[in-house]
């Protein structure tokens, strides 16, 4: 059968998965064909911190009046994709309670993750604010991750960057790329623009994100992902068509 969007490239090395057959995901700028068995979908750092009020964003200033429904449309999303045998892979964004791997002032992170400014500013939050361990690192309540579900703890923004999901991913045959999540501008952008220079096919359900920033921004980040680095669509296309695959026979 032939790759999403009709591409069929070589595959050196490619181990075919326990693939259900090929569905049509509707999408922007075209639709996009999916093997649910070569597909995962990316859960991106749904913790307190970005998503529940009094969690890091919240106190930073930022508004998070979307990410409540950004939670409920991702726990639609995850329950498909298991029904269907899709694998689901959760990002979550921190460090350790020293802050070690946070950087220091030769970090660039160091100056520019808003958690740490905020600390900086606020001492009597220090070890508070996306430590490993605390509610302010866990994920949200409404998508406690299942068995069968994989959780790749990340220090950046980019869940590609020193992290082993690369290779988690073409252990399983995994092609398509599926994301939800926050932030839409910063660590969903930043984790697609990377699978996409890994040779990964990106789509981005649109209505299961959040961005941090004006309204835009949203718009923005959806519109560089449409044009430049993958594919837009919807929770409810998504789970219609994922919901056209056979379930996966139990080995």
């Amino acid at each position: 059968m032939p790759d999403p969007v009709g591409i069929d490239p070589v595959r050196t090395g490619h181990v075919a998965p326990k693939a259900t057959g090929e569905v049509m995901l509707p999408a922007r700028p075209e639709p996009l064909s999916i093997k649910p068995g070569e597909t995962a979908v990316i859960v991106v750092d749904m913790q307190n911190a970005y998503a529940s009020p009094g969690g890091y964003i919240d106190i930073a200033g930022f508004d998070i009046a979307g990410a409540a429904s950004a939670i409920e449309a991702t726990r639609k999303v995850v329950e498909a994709a298991r029904r269907a045998g899709v694998a689901v892979i959760y990002f979550q964004n921190g460090w350790d309670p020293d802050y070690v791997e946070a950087g220091t002032p030769g970090s660039p992170n160091w100056h520019k993750s808003n958690a740490m400014k905020t600390m900086r500013a606020r001492p009597e939050l220090a070890g508070t604010l996306l430590a490993k361990g605390t509610w302010d690192y866990a994920i949200v309540d409404g998508l406690t991750p299942q068995p069968g579900d994989i959780v790749i703890p990340k220090t950046r923004y980019s869940g590609f960057f020193n992290t082993n999901v690369d290779s988690v991913l073409r252990a399983r045959g995994i092609r398509t790329l599926v994301f939800t999540g926050v932030a839409t501008n910063v660590c969903v952008e930043s984790s697609l623009r990377d699978a996409f220079h890994l040779e990964y096919f990106c789509a981005v359900l649109e209505d299961a994100t959040h961005a941090v920033g004006p309204d835009f921004i949203q718009k923005a980040a959806l519109y560089n992902i449409e044009t430049f680095f993958g594919w837009v669509s919807n929770v409810a296309d998504f789970c219609g068509a994922i919901s056209q695959a056979a379930p996966v026979a139990a080995d």
